[in-house]
Parts: C-alpha cells; sequence; structure tokens
C-alpha cells in the first residue's frame, strides 16, 4: 500500500510501500506504535515514547501535538491499512519542521 515517510531529521516526506502494520514499526525502529487521524481516513503513525526516548528532529502537522522521531502516514479501511488519500504536496503544505 501507498504510504509516506516523514524524516524531520533531514526534513523530507518520501513515498514508500508497506504491506502491514509490522513494516511501519519496522520503520519507525519501535513497537510502541500509536496513530493520530489527520482526514480523509489517513492516519499518522509514530513511536508513542519519542520524548521520552529523545528522538532527534520534531515535526507537527496541524495544529497535533508535535512529534519526535520518523513518523509514517497510511490510509486506513474498515480497521486495516489502506492506500494514503492526501497528495504529498497537500501534506507538505501541513507540516511544520520544528
Amino acid at each position: 500500500m501507498k504510504a509516506y515517510i516523514i524524516k524531520p531529521e533531514s526534513q523530507t516526506i518520501e513515498t514508500i510501500d508497506v504491506s502491514n502494520k509490522d513494516d511501519i514499526v519496522r520503520l519507525i525502529g519501535f513497537d510502541t506504535i500509536i496513530a493520530d487521524g489527520i482526514g480523509e481516513g489517513d492516519n499518522l503513525y509514530f513511536d508513542e515514547e519519542c520524548f521520552l526516548r529523545g528522538s532527534s528532529g520534531r515535526f507537527q502537522i496541524d495544529t497535533l501535538v508535535p512529534v519526535s522521531g520518523i513518523g509514517v502516514i497510511a490510509g486506513s479501511s474498515d480497521e486495516k491499512l489502506a492506500d494514503v488519500e492526501i497528495s504529498i504536496d497537500a501534506l507538505r503544505s501541513r507540516i511544520k519542521f520544528l
């Protein structure tokens, strides 16, 4: 499924392919993953303990609480992963690197 990975250290957003939530865990690097909805059926997945770990690089989408470390945006449908709905350009306009 089409998803995006946000890398705040390099301030980049890239299109990636994920098969399941295990792929997201591997990409983020921790198994304490939570998700916040960002609209259009898309979710931001990130490490719930990112600030406790002192992960480097931060970003914020709209008015959500800032995230430290890598984030992954993926769509969801009936509790399952799906292709991301938001365009990469629209996502870029909503992200602020801190």
